[in-house]
């Protein structure tokens, strides 16, 4: 369950409180896998590897990994379970139920087993697990510019950022946007696809305070999109002398 409060631009704020539980032991759907995946690399590119998950709480969730090409010099993480179950939306909402998440990393991002041992190198897998089982966990939705911050307060994601939430935003890195965000499973179940953009803990604040457009201006004209930047500028932050 999740208590709701505002914020000043008008923003609802959720902050979820945890319950007790036993586990929900959950299994994959190999249909959806098999739909997902293709549809993946229909889009981006051949997917080389799976990040799968041994024990699944909820839903299964496993990581389809595209890795660089030419076209698109970066790795591609998707996830892929999320949308077995349908996320609490509110009303009017109900074609938003099923959703999926990506992310992107630099090439030059460790993506072996043995690097994944190492936080600083797993936390965007873990995140993205962690994400996609949120909406289920809580009884509630992600949807387009819901920002999402790592605790409460803020922290960041490793000792290698300052990186401390994300915003879900509509993909940038695709060449058909239409086409790629939303994948009709059933005649009733449309599941989209979403990025996330990595945020810092004031860059959330100001959308809180100014409004996602004011947050979503600053971070267009920085170039900032769904490709981590460990150590990109703080769109949120002012430089000396009061200059952006």
């Amino acid at each position: 369950m999740s208590n709701q409060e505002v914020s000043a631009s008008g923003i609802p704020i959720y902050r979820h409180e945890a319950k007790e539980r036993e586990i929900d032991f959950a299994a994959g759907d190999e249909q959806a896998i098999a739909r997902i995946t293709a549809h993946v690399e229909q889009h981006i590119g051949p997917v080389a590897n799976v990040f799968h998950e041994i024990v699944s709480d909820l839903v299964h969730i496993d990581i389809l990994f595209v890795p660089p090409t030419p076209q698109r010099n970066y790795h591609t993480l998707v996830t892929c379970g999320m949308s077995n179950r349908p996320m609490t939306v509110p009303e009017g909402a109900e074609n938003f139920r099923f959703a999926e998440l990506m992310l992107c990393l630099p090439p030059s991002w460790p993506m072996s087993e043995e690097a994944f041992r190492n936080e600083e190198h797993y936390w965007p897998v873990r995140m993205l697990k962690m994400l996609a089982r949120l909406p289920h966990e809580y009884g509630t939705w992600l949807y387009h510019a819901h920002t999402i911050p790592n605790g409460d307060p803020a922290e960041p994601y490793a000792r290698n950022t300052k990186l401390a939430g994300m915003l879900v935003e509509l993909p940038t890195i695709v060449d058909d946007l239409h086409a790629f965000f939303t994948l009709n499973m059933e005649p009733d179940k449309d599941v989209h696809f979403f990025s996330l953009i990595p945020l810092y803990a004031e860059e959330m604040d100001l959308k809180l305070s100014k409004g996602t457009e004011a947050l979503r201006v600053k971070l267009d004209q920085a170039g900032v999109n769904e490709v981590v930047q460990l150590d990109r500028k703080n769109v949120a932050k002012k430089k000396l002398f009061g200059l952006f």
